[in-house]
């Protein structure tokens, strides 16, 4: 039933524009530190161009993958993203903010496992982190047509989370990936959004995901805190997560 609810999306990025100007006085300009969006399952770079846009009219140096459409982690996927923001890292000399939404989350977050010295942070939106990946998705058998497989090897989604600031963005509504896959695992270094209402298509162009992800880039590089909003922010975002 969810998943027939996820033409939900239409609504969430017709309601963007409308909230782009009170993003703009309630969201943190940012520090400039580069911001790498990778996309989902079968999605390219066009996917987040909006996030990325509002991102650069942030003050973020934001980018896409640039590896083309997202067809899971087929034979030299994952070292190629690895390659490409170790290049940035090199070339900005700065750490990245890595933000992944569904199967992207997946790519952030092992790149900042094994390069901790190069990530800043990880969002995801809406990743799977946990689970049997036949039981947590609705689209296992897309993934596997995509990929050419039908696995997932142990070092490519480990459940503890990178020792760096990581943040999972999820909703209940979620009609692709199973919410409770979503949570990660406590840590001094990780927390958990949820987002009322959304859907999981919808992640990428939710004004309340727009909102938690510009507070969480504006953390200081060395002084991370969980997310906690004031004001009348609090109304939006459930007081706790599971």
């Amino acid at each position: 039933m969810l998943l027939l609810f996820e033409f939900r999306a239409a609504l969430e990025l017709a309601a963007l524009p409308m909230t782009l100007p009170v993003l703009a006085r309630l969201v943190p300009t940012g520090d400039g530190h580069p911001v790498v969006v990778l996309p989902g399952l079968l999605t390219s770079d066009m996917s987040t161009l909006p996030l990325r846009q509002f991102l650069k009219c942030r003050g973020y140096d934001a980018y896409g993958w640039g590896q083309g459409r997202n067809m899971g982690m087929r034979e030299g996927a994952m070292e190629r993203v690895h390659d490409a923001l170790l290049g940035l890292h090199r070339r900005t000399g700065r750490k990245i903010s890595i933000i992944g939404w569904s199967l992207g989350g997946i790519f952030a977050r092992e790149f900042a496992r094994v390069h901790p010295q190069a990530a800043r942070q990880v969002i995801s939106l809406g990743s799977p982190l946990h689970g049997a990946p036949e039981s947590i998705s609705n689209v296992w058998e897309i993934y596997r047509w995509a990929s050419g497989r039908s696995d997932v090897k142990p070092h490519e989604r480990i459940d503890a989370p990178p020792p760096v600031p990581t943040t999972s963005i999820f909703t209940r509504g979620d009609g692709i990936v199973s919410w409770r896959s979503c949570i990660e695992t406590e840590s001094p270094l990780s927390d958990n959004i949820e987002i009322n209402g959304a859907s999981h298509i919808g992640l990428g162009f939710n004004p309340l995901v727009y909102y938690a992800i510009g507070d969480r880039l504006a953390q200081p590089e060395d002084g991370w805190k969980p997310f906690k909003p004031t004001g009348f922010a609090r109304a939006w975002f459930p007081s706790s997560a599971p």
